[in-house]
Order: C-alpha cells, then structure tokens, then sequence
C-alpha cells in the first residue's frame, strides 16, 4: 500500500481548506442570482471544474512541483509548462460555455465563475498537501500555523483568481469574442499557475496577485457576472440588489418586539 505523503488528518485540513475556497466564491452576487439563471446547471458546471482541476493539479505536480524541488528547472521551463497547461484550461473553458445550450441562456459568465471556483479548489488543495508537507521544502514547508494561514491565502488566490479568468472568459463568449479571450485567458491563468505554486516555496509571491484580484473583483461583479442578463432582466436584478439591501438595513435596525411599519 502506497503511504500518504501527510498523516490522514492534515491531508483532510489541506482539502477541507480547499473546499473553503468554494463556499466563499460562492457569496456575493453568484449567489443573489437564484431566479435570474439556471443555477442547477451552474452546480453542474463546478462538478466539471472539480474534476478538471484534479487532472490539472497532477499535471502541475508532476511537471512543475517535483523538479522545481529538485532544482534542476528554469524560469523558461516553467513558463512552457505552465502555458500548456493554462491553455488545456482555456480550451476546456471555451468549449463548456461555449456550447449552443449555454450560450443560448446567456449563462456563460455565471458558469464560468463556479467552473473556475472548481479549477482553483482543487489545485489549492493539492498544493496544500504539498505546504503541510515538511520534505517539499525543508524549512518553509510543513504543518505549522503559519502555513495554515497561508494555505487560507492560496486559496482564496487560487479560487477567486480561476474564477475571474473563467467568468471573464464567458462573458466575453457571449459577445462572440472566443478567439481573443481564449490567448489572454492563456495568459492570466498561466501567469496564476506560476505564481500559485511557486508560493508554496516563496509564499511572500501572493502579495503581487492580491492587488489584482482586488482590483479586478467589482468588474467581476459587476460587469462580467450579469453580462448576459437582457435589459429587463438587468434591471430587475438591480432592483432585487437594492430590496435585499434595504430589507437587510431593517432587520438590523428593528427592535424586537415592536412592529415594523414600511411605506409602500
């Protein structure tokens, strides 16, 4: 019987955490569209990035992880490496949303955010495997908390990273710009493998990511998520938006026991 690289308990936190990366992903306004798209085939979408994700996490271990560890890789190595990958990645993506069902129910960009929460999830948990593993990089690998927390950081960078490219990536398929997105949805993703697993050895490298994700994180809302509501639809939503605010505002402020009286 092959033995676990992580005794059993650390191997379950480092997917658990993983696994985190999707519940956050999935608040905010993925979350507050119930009604407006299928979500069901959303559901559906992050079960073929969880699979995919296992299939590009292998493929980042085997080419990337092992020889980086044992030193005998370039920058130029790497790079190869990481675009192939990213461009399978950019390939499954392009051909997921962009089927004729999908885009005929403009859901391509909501699809994309929850196939990208299932990239990131599982290529987070199997690099944190790799972190709580003491012999991937003696001293700065290993089960400590200092590395609990910065498993909690690749994460979220890993999830919220894949989950932009891909939503973004939708939203441009909608307006049948494939072509383009597919080579600069290359670039990013490539550009986010690198940088997430050479965290693992150097986790200082996330403080370059997390600017860009902050930076990119209202677009994404805002922008590429309802990119395919019609008008209509568009409006309601944002109608929905402000009732959800406004209700959440009374709750709050409501004394309990005493009558709320709201005008109509």
């Amino acid at each position: 019987m092959a033995v676990a690289p992580l005794p059993m308990v650390q191997m379950q936190l480092a997917f658990a955490i993983g696994l985190i990366g999707i519940y956050v992903g999935w608040r905010g306004t993925i979350a507050r569209m119930t009604g407006f798209y299928d979500l069901s085939g959303a559901v559906k979408t992050l079960m073929f990035g969880l699979v995919a994700g296992v299939f590009a996490a292998s493929a980042i271990d085997a080419l990337l992880l092992s020889n980086i560890r044992s030193e005998t890789v370039n920058i130029v190595w790497i790079g190869a490496v990481a675009l192939v990958i990213a461009m399978a990645e950019s390939a499954f993506a392009l051909f997921l949303l962009g089927r004729p069902r999908t885009v005929g129910l403009r859901a391509s960009a909501p699809y994309g955010w929850t196939l990208g929460l299932g990239f990131g999830s599982m290529r987070a948990a199997h690099l944190n495997v790799r972190l709580f593993d003491p012999e991937v990089w003696p001293g700065t690998t290993g089960f400590e908390a200092i590395n609990i927390a910065v498993a909690l950081a690749l994460t979220l960078t890993a999830c919220f990273g894949h989950a932009m490219i891909t939503a973004w990536q939708g939203s441009r398929i909608i307006e049948h710009q494939r072509a383009r997105t597919f080579f600069t949805s290359t670039l990013a993703r490539a550009i986010l493998i690198i940088t997430t697993v050479l965290a693992v050895f150097t986790p200082v490298l996330l403080i370059f990511v997390a600017p860009v994700l902050v930076l990119l994180w209202d677009s994404s809302q805002r922008n590429w998520l309802p990119a395919g509501m019609t008008p209509a639809a568009s409006q309601a939503y944002r109608r929905t938006i402000r009732q959800t605010a406004k209700h959440e505002r009374a709750a709050e402020q409501r004394i309990p026991g005493h009558r709320v009286f709201e005008e109509e």
